[in-house]
């Protein structure tokens, strides 16, 4: 054979060859065939039962950093972000009924317009005011709970001390109250005693699904338009709380700079939350649920994105460095004297106020809020209230009123129903929904002054919602597992690991060699992961070399339930949840990040890693098959690092959802503007649309307002034309 001839043998079988590495079988993997990655959130989902330590931080600044942030988390989360307006209450206070150093009013009001809250109201007889006022948040069990003939067990076990007032503990305290000089408001909550409009089966009691119209014009609690909205038992509770001390602090004989909450039980959650959000209070006792354990088990003690990350411990946190007291008992509590309280010390000592928290232990007490608890109360709130009276302090007994003189409703003031159909939970629901649109319809800017309010409230829900900002570089390593030379581009394949939060996703990165790197970096975001980026065979798409060949890298990336976290399995339909079988998203995600927000996290962490490079100088974002919402998340929080977003939106909207389980499912997510508002957070920075048949008047709006109405193009389109028109779009 000629030399020639075997050169040119040889010539074809090298050609062969690097075509067989550049022509794979299948996009590349990072892992072995069976392989996962280790991320930890591929294990248990957390719930109320899981174990909630509180470390604070080392300086009083990172703690009012982290105070603020949590403050914001329980507004988003209990729908009150911003805060709704404060309607007329129309109070009604009538009926009084004489006891000896006390009397009893009944009271009803309306928390938002045909919503009454109903209670008691329990003021000092023969003193002149004006006085501290003190809130009393019941928790279940209402605030008529009867002991009836357990009282004399009780009296026997050193519970309680008389057999009358006794019977009724809550209603006991608030007289005590009274008779120290006190206007003390016990109201009830929802589906309670007087509080009939919602009923008590539908605020704590839902166990099945609840067939029936919940559609985008009408829906009830627990459903997926009320999540969505942020709507929840608990939020309509908390506004209910703030409204109560609204009432309690514009009574005429009450001094509002001298406010104290107190609550036991589902009375504490409220008094926790309320201590955290509402700057009057000036001394709170949250009874039984300060805890490092169960953190509430009602559904009206829970709310989507409340406690992730945190708990009740670091929620009470937040009233410092104003005085906080409690007691630890045998049940969830009873772990408080050695982890709990010492946080609690630590974080009151960054104040110097460390003696301004207060836990004593009754663990041979099981939950409560009795006599002896009571006791240890009454001189916190003498102290802290400046009432000056001479310790210690006896609770006595008094006549029980009876149920015509405690029952707020009657002939002159009839009982309001809910109506066939929960009418009234409908009506609530919607009205809370048409409110929440008009106040955000009110802070869409019309000029560049006008975007910072706006930015603030709808930018600050997302960053709530989604739970994550940018990770530090130093939390991010890569953790290379091959470098090819694929002939036009080099592919580095490997996990990217934020080690802080134990996740690690599978990334590939190409690099082009037939022109040099231009420092342009584009994440290719897919519905089907990083292999969005490859044909069927192995080989690039063609779009993907089109970049590549102008001197543009390109990532890929598996974000979590895509790919390589899947191996043989389909993307899941539904979303985890945890094993409470109580039809409630709030079960699963007051503790744990949606699947969405999960996805949203991983692109946040493949843009810090992308920035990280000092040879980089813009990355693009590109979310295309169902990756868009994800994306237009991810640059909404990324802020400038992202400078140009480009999506495929296929008309999505987080309105068209029928279940918490959706994949897509986020709470809040229509509350803040769906789609259009997520999007227009990336103004003023050039964005390109495809899949809307115009530009949503949300997004139009504010890139009108901040001057960069020009920043956006829309594609009329979808699908592989769109593709093409994308890539042209980012090689201008």
């Amino acid at each position: 054979m000629k030399s020639g001839t075997i050169l040119a043998l040889i010539a074809i079988w090298l050609s062969l060859g690097l075509a067989g590495k550049s022509a794979l079988a299948e996009p590349p993997r990072v892992l072995a065939p069976g392989k996962h990655p280790h991320d930890r959130r591929l294990g248990a989902l957390k719930d109320l039962n899981g174990y909630f330590p509180f470390s604070p931080p080392s300086t009083k600044e990172a703690w009012e950093k982290r105070a603020s942030e949590l403050k914001r988390r329980i507004l988003v989360s209990t729908g009150l972000w911003p805060m709704p307006e404060r309607t007329d209450l129309k109070p009604k206070i009538y009926g009084r009924t004489e006891r000896e150093g006390f009397t009893v009013d009944k009271v009803y009001f309306e928390s938002l317009p045909g919503h009454f809250v109903t209670g008691l109201l329990f003021r000092p007889r023969g003193k002149s005011g004006p006085f501290p006022g003190v809130l009393s948040p019941h928790g279940h069990g209402g605030r008529l709970q009867d002991h009836g003939d357990k009282i004399r067990q009780l009296i026997v076990e050193g519970r309680e001390r008389f057999e009358s007032s006794g019977r009724f503990s809550k209603l006991a305290r608030c007289a005590q109250l009274a008779r120290m000089g006190c206007v003390t408001f016990i109201f009830d909550m929802l589906g309670y005693a007087d509080s009939v409009q919602i009923p008590y089966k539908v605020a704590h009691r839902v166990y099945e699904p609840r067939p029936g119209s919940d559609t985008r014009e009408s829906w009830r609690f627990f459903s997926t338009q009320a999540e969505l909205r942020m709507q929840s038992i608990m939020g309509l509770q908390t506004w209910n709380s703030i409204r109560a001390l609204d009432f309690l602090a514009n009574l005429p004989d009450v001094d509002e700079s001298r406010l104290a909450v107190t609550g036991g039980s589902g009375g504490g959650t409220q008094t926790i939350l309320l201590g955290g959000i509402d700057p009057r209070p000036i001394v709170a006792f949250p009874q039984g649920m300060v805890s490092t354990s169960m953190q509430g088990g009602c559904t009206c003690e829970n709310a989507s994105l409340l406690r992730i990350g945190t708990g009740n411990v670091e929620l009470a946190a937040l009233f410092a460095p104003k005085p906080l007291g409690m007691t630890a008992a045998n049940d969830w509590t009873k772990a408080m004297m050695s982890e709990g309280y010492p946080a609690l010390q630590s974080l009151y000592s960054l104040y110097g106020a460390r003696d301004r928290v207060f836990c004593k232990s009754l663990v041979h007490f099981p939950h409560n809020y009795n006599y002896v608890t009571r006791a240890l109360m009454y001189p916190w709130l003498n102290r802290h209230l400046g009432l000056g009276l001479e310790e210690p302090i006896v609770e006595e007994d008094w006549p029980l009123l009876t149920s015509e003189e405690s029952s707020v409703w009657g002939p002159d003031h009839p009982k309001p129903e809910p109506g066939e159909d929960d009418a009234h939970e409908r009506a609530v629901t919607k009205w809370l929904d048409t409110h929440s649109r008009r106040q955000l319809d009110s802070m869409m800017p019309s000029s560049a002054d006008s975007l910072g309010p706006y930015r603030e409230v709808v930018g600050g829900a997302w960053d709530a919602l989604i739970g994550r900002r940018l990770p530090g570089s130093e939390d991010i390593e890569w953790r290379g597992v091959d470098k090819t030379n694929r002939g036009d581009f080099l592919e580095f394949t490997g996990l990217l690991r934020f080690s802080k939060e134990g996740e690690e996703i599978p990334v590939v990165r190409a690099y082009p060699r037939t022109k040099e790197w231009n420092g342009m970096v584009v994440l290719w975001i897919a519905g089907e992961g990083k292999r969005g980026i490859y044909e069927t065979g192995g080989n690039l798409r063609r779009p993907i070399r089109r970049l590549l060949q102008a001197g543009v890298a390109v990532f890929g990336v598996d974000l979590i339930y895509q790919g390589e976290f899947l191996g043989e399995n389909s993307p899941p339909e539904q979303t985890r949840k945890v094993l409470n079988p109580r039809p409630f998203a709030g079960y699963t995600f007051t503790y744990n990040h949606t699947l969405f927000a999960q996805r949203v996290h991983d692109v946040l962490t493949l843009i810090a890693y992308a920035s990280s490079d000092e040879r980089t100088r813009r990355i693009d974002l590109v979310g295309v098959n169902g990756a868009a919402p994800w994306t237009a998340a991810a640059s909404a929080l990324a802020g400038g690092l992202v400078d140009r977003l480009a999506v495929d939106t296929r008309s999505f909207r987080f309105i068209e959802l029928e279940s918490y389980r959706d994949p897509n499912f986020l709470p809040g997510a229509v509350k803040y503007g769906d789609l259009p508002g997520l999007l227009s957070l990336t103004a003023p920075r050039p964005i390109w649309v495809a899949g809307e048949a115009k530009v949503p008047d949300t997004l139009s709006a504010v890139y009108q307002a901040s001057g960069k109405k020009g920043a956006v193009a829309l594609f009329d389109g979808s699908g592989e034309a769109a593709i093409q028109e994308l890539v042209d779009w980012l090689l201008r």
